[in-house]
């Protein structure tokens, strides 16, 4: 009989995927390397633009109006996202499949912080790791006016050694090693806070940089007159910046993702050291992107912009089958869970879900008709969206402003919103139609019962709802 795969999903916090291109000027070498022995999706998504939903979906393959976490866990009233904890989770299949399961960093999916209750057999999360001392040695601040400072990037004089993120991989493979020996199959998630905000690393890795020319995105000094007006006013938060400061916010992001890239080097030198490479699913992916300069704006929320809502997604196989195979389908986090139980062969998660597996795209299915759809409830402002890719176009339909439509194929840097050409009416509508199969399969059912009057400006309805309420003026039918 043989042995289980082991899978490691190794997650990082608000990575862009642009930076983890292999022509890019971040170093990420052992990325690199481990992509050469991986499958690699090109068009992979975040459900959300923010943690929690997108963490919530990974474990859950549901978007976030049915997973319940549609804002991040530590940012509002429990009434305000309610994680639903009955349903069937990744982890808890993998328990079920008899794997010795840890989880180490940061977890941000609820509020409880009781991981054994989703099957996970030994965990360390951000609310049980020590302290960790660090010495600033230089830092960029954003001050505004009424609100406390926000370091929003600097360097500090410890080393690699000192951080988190070497921290949780250490344990991550002392954890391996034991169930390695014991023969268990073991699944093993390591999510780093970094490269979320603030991107504070230490000098020796920020000395990579030093002589590597650092360019702001193309679409850096956009003013955005054909976006939404929030996205404008975002602007404003950055505008003090000079643009050195906003090439030193790069630095160190790039820097804090060549932390990342160490440790991960750490943990594929032990694998195949512990002679556990070969039988290993090794996953690596972000919960979701930073706009880092793009569009003049940092870090994620409202502006729907690829740079956030892309992500990195590759799949390291067992004995490295299919290596260097690019995936052109499209991907999102809620397909996460059923891929992986299927090329482990365990049972599906036990509850219906929105997502579905990928395996059939890696064994040659055409991904030409494949598209996907993310959601975002808003944060605590309330900025309601639904996006969907199909076929290189990019449609968002925002609640409080104009739509935006986007020929990823011509304009992959979102600089010329087409929403209001009259050109491109057809291709909106078009595009509305797939948001609202999506919505209708996925029972979005607050949008589709949306039919009051003032409630009525997407470019077309969803020609349905569930509700079977009568029109009524004062309780009298009309």
């Amino acid at each position: 009989m043989n042995r289980k795969k082991n899978v490691i999903v190794l997650l990082c916090d608000q990575l862009q995927k642009r930076v983890t291109d292999p022509d890019h000027i971040c170093i990420m070498e052992n990325l690199s390397r481990l992509r050469e022995d991986s499958v690699s999706f090109a068009q992979a998504h975040a459900a959300n633009a923010i943690c929690s939903p997108s963490r919530a979906s990974l474990m859950t393959g549901k978007l976030p109006h049915n997973h319940g976490m549609v804002d991040c866990a530590h940012t509002v009233p429990a009434f305000r996202a309610d994680y639903d904890s009955s349903l069937d989770t990744l982890s808890r299949r993998l328990k079920a499949a008899d794997y010795r399961t840890a989880y180490y960093g940061k977890w941000h999916v609820e509020r409880t912080y009781d991981l054994g209750q989703y099957g996970f057999d030994e965990y360390e999360t951000e609310m049980d790791l020590p302290v960790f001392h660090l010495t600033p040695v230089s830092k960029v601040v954003i001050r505004t006016e009424g609100y406390r400072d926000k370091t929003i990037c600097g360097t500090f004089s410890e080393d690699q050694k000192s951080t988190e993120e070497h921290y949780i991989y250490s344990k991550a493979m002392d954890f391996m090693k034991k169930a390695g020996a014991e023969g268990q199959p073991f699944c093993t998630f390591i999510s780093t806070y970094a490269p979320h905000d603030p991107y504070a690393v230490p000098e020796e890795i920020y000395k990579k940089y030093h002589d590597i020319p650092i360019e702001l995105p193309q679409s850096f000094g956009e003013d955005m007159g054909d976006k939404p007006s929030i996205y404008r006013r975002l602007q404003s938060v950055w505008k003090d910046l000079s643009r050195e400061e906003c090439k030193e916010i790069l630095r160190c992001y790039y820097s804090y993702c060549t932390l990342v890239d160490l440790q991960i080097g750490r943990l594929v030198e032990f694998l195949k050291r512990e002679r556990l490479y070969d039988d290993t699913l090794i996953v690596f992916m972000a919960d979701h992107g930073d706009l880092m300069g793009a569009h003049g704006l940092f870090c994620k929320g409202v502006p729907a912009f690829e740079e956030t809502y892309s992500i990195p997604l590759i799949m390291k196989l067992p004995g490295q089958e299919k290596a260097g195979f690019v995936c052109s389908a499209y991907a999102n986090t809620y397909d996460l869970a059923p891929t992986i139980l299927e090329l482990l062969d365990c049972e599906p998660l036990q509850n219906p879900i929105d997502g579905t597996s990928l395996v059939s795209y890696l064994e040659g299915e055409d991904p030409k008709d494949s598209m996907c759809f993310a959601e975002f409830e808003g944060q605590r402002y309330a900025y309601t969206q639904r996006i969907v890719w199909s076929r290189g176009w990019k449609y968002v339909f925002n609640t409080f402003d104009y739509d935006e439509l986007y020929d990823l194929n011509r304009d992959p840097y979102e600089t010329e919103n087409l929403a209001a050409l009259s050109e491109y009416k057809g291709k909106k509508k078009e595009m509305a139609a797939l948001m609202w199969e999506w919505i209708l399969k996925t029972g979005d059912d607050t949008l589709t019962d949306a039919q009051y009057v003032m409630l009525r400006f997407a470019p077309q309805g969803p020609n349905t709802q569930k509700s079977k309420a009568s029109f009524a003026v004062f309780n009298k039918p009309f």
